[in-house]
């Protein structure tokens, strides 16, 4: 299982136009889930980031998780992290899981945060959204916990 976690000071998600998604400071995770992916390896990918420290302490370093800081979650499905860009220029996707192991996982990853932290949005999956960002510092980080 894949997530990109980027530390904002605000993101949303919107579908159609509308606003479903939105959090102030905290981190945007895109996830994806791949081939052979359950839920063992999302509870795992989800401790790793709600306690991931990329938040800064009194000193200026990055010893603060977003739960250290009751910051918000928002939880976006994005299955092309998952695309193979090994050769030629067109992205192959069949590392990713199927759309229905995706959705089962996705979904239970959301369970699993909501249970776990005080806020917490999400995108839609398999929906055409927009996600707007501003990026606080920039802090990126890539994430990926493989079946054992």
């Amino acid at each position: 299982m894949i997530a990109l976690l980027q530390r904002v000071s605000h993101a949303s998600v919107a579908v159609d136009g509308a606003t479903i998604g939105a959090i102030d400071a905290g981190l945007l995770v895109l996830l994806c889930a791949e081939k052979g992916d359950s839920e063992k390896e999302g509870d795992a990918l989800l401790a790793k980031l709600l306690g991931y420290r990329v938040f800064s302490d009194e000193a200026g370093k990055m010893n603060r998780s977003v739960t250290d800081i009751h910051g918000g979650l928002l939880l976006v499905p994005q299955f092309t992290l998952a695309a193979d860009t090994k050769s030629g220029t067109r992205p192959s996707f069949t590392p990713a899981a199927s759309p229905e192991d995706g959705l089962r996982l996705f979904d239970h990853v959301v369970r699993q945060a909501r249970a776990r932290h005080p806020v917490v949005e999400t995108g839609q999956f398999g929906a055409d959204m927009k996600v707007s960002l501003t990026n606080d510092g920039p802090v990126t980080f890539w994430l990926q916990v493989n079946p054992k």
